[in-house]
């Protein structure tokens, strides 16, 4: 058996049977004859392989920015799509009228500490003279009275303040993390709500990341590779780009999802690249290589023997009479102008190349000198 090494696409498995067309001979009769077809014979092979998943780029952080306070856009201070860096300026809303209300507020503290601080001297004073029972009781209670309201005025005008600061610092819109922003859904002088208004969209994108849907009898596998350290090192897994280009850089895996979808059998894996020119973008369609090191054997035949009818993957097989056998099938990867057959086939099989389309299933055929489907 020969060594190989490809990189293949990941196929979907369907299952059923569909007949082929009749052909006709000149004149309009029915060919009554044997086929004169071409065939291959099934071999298993040692392959060592990159799976290729379909992944979405996806952001390790995404965060909708919504205004927190209610007023007018005064200043946007980033263009649409730009990256920004963590802490920085991105909208500002009325902060001229919350600076006001901040300032009000420290005001109003300052009126209610000065009464209470006059109200204290007054309480101070009087109980020194109830001491000497020199003062009448009510007066001290009114006193202390006083004292208590003043202090709960206190009170409420720091909570004020820190309202009113807490409004000023939310009249400005800070980037929460290093990213990407996206394009500002609202422009200058339009009215926004707290907690309602969609203002942008902002992603962190290095590192950044790609989803697959792995099949469950993988699990494992990926597992490993989330706690073998040397994964990317080892350039296991890839990224092939819309364009056609392999990635520059490796991915590790970085989380595995809780649960297995019941209906699909699958479950999500997480692979996170480095991204420090921002080649890989939020929502990217990518085929995500998963290098297996080690050959295994594979059935293997030519690819051209496959058909695809309704949804339906089959091969004509020879028959011990010699005639044309539909034979359902389960693919696995291709291997360039083969494919792995994960089910359906047997070494020693003898699959039909050429002459496929003029066949029907129990067809007499005539076979030429097998080829090899190594060569």
């Amino acid at each position: 058996m020969k060594y190989i090494q490809y990189s293949f696409a990941l196929f979907c498995t369907v299952a059923l049977l569909s007949s082929c067309s009749q052909s006709k001979a000149k004149g309009g009769m029915w060919q009554t004859g044997p086929v004169s077809v071409e065939i291959a014979e099934v071999q298993q092979e040692l392959v060592s392989a990159t799976i290729n998943y379909p992944g979405t780029i996806v952001a390790l952080n995404e965060t909708e920015l919504r205004a927190e306070v209610n007023g007018y856009i005064t200043n946007i201070f980033v263009a649409d799509g730009a990256t920004v860096s963590k802490g920085q300026k991105l909208y500002e809303i009325d902060r001229v009228r919350y600076q006001a209300a901040r300032d009000q507020a420290k005001a109003s503290l300052e009126i209610a500490q000065s009464n209470l601080d006059k109200v204290q001297r007054d309480l101070n004073r009087y109980t020194a003279l109830d001491a000497k029972q020199a003062i009448a009781k009510q007066i001290v209670d009114y006193a202390r009275t006083d004292f208590n309201n003043a202090k709960a005025q206190v009170d409420a005008a720091k909570a004020s303040l820190v309202t009113a600061e807490t409004n000023l610092q939310r009249s400005v819109i800070y980037a929460p993390y290093s990213g990407t922003i996206g394009i500002s859904m609202v422009r200058n002088g339009a009215l926004v709500n707290a907690g309602s208004t969609l203002l942008n969209i902002i992603s962190s994108t290095e590192p950044i990341a790609a989803d697959i849907m792995v099949n469950e009898k993988d699990i494992q596998q990926f597992s490993k590779f989330q706690k073998d350290g040397n994964v990317q090192k080892d350039s296991i897994l890839s990224i092939q780009l819309p364009n056609g280009e392999v990635y520059n850089y490796f991915g590790k895996v970085t989380a595995i999802d809780r649960a297995v979808n019941q209906n699909t059998g699958t479950i999500m894996v997480r692979i996170a690249f480095e991204n420090p020119k921002g080649d890989l973008r939020v929502g990217m369609n990518v085929n995500v290589g998963v290098l297996n090191k080690i050959a295994t054997p594979q059935i293997v035949i030519p690819y051209k023997a496959v058909m695809e009818q309704l949804n339906q993957t089959l091969v004509y097989t020879v028959s011990d009479s010699n005639t044309a056998k539909p034979q359902m099938i389960k693919l696995g990867f291709k291997l360039g102008d083969k494919v792995v057959v994960a089910e359906g086939l047997k070494v020693g099989d003898k699959v039909i190349t050429e002459g496929i389309m003029g066949l029907k299933p129990n067809a007499p055929i005539t076979t030429e000198k097998p080829t090899q489907a190594t060569k």
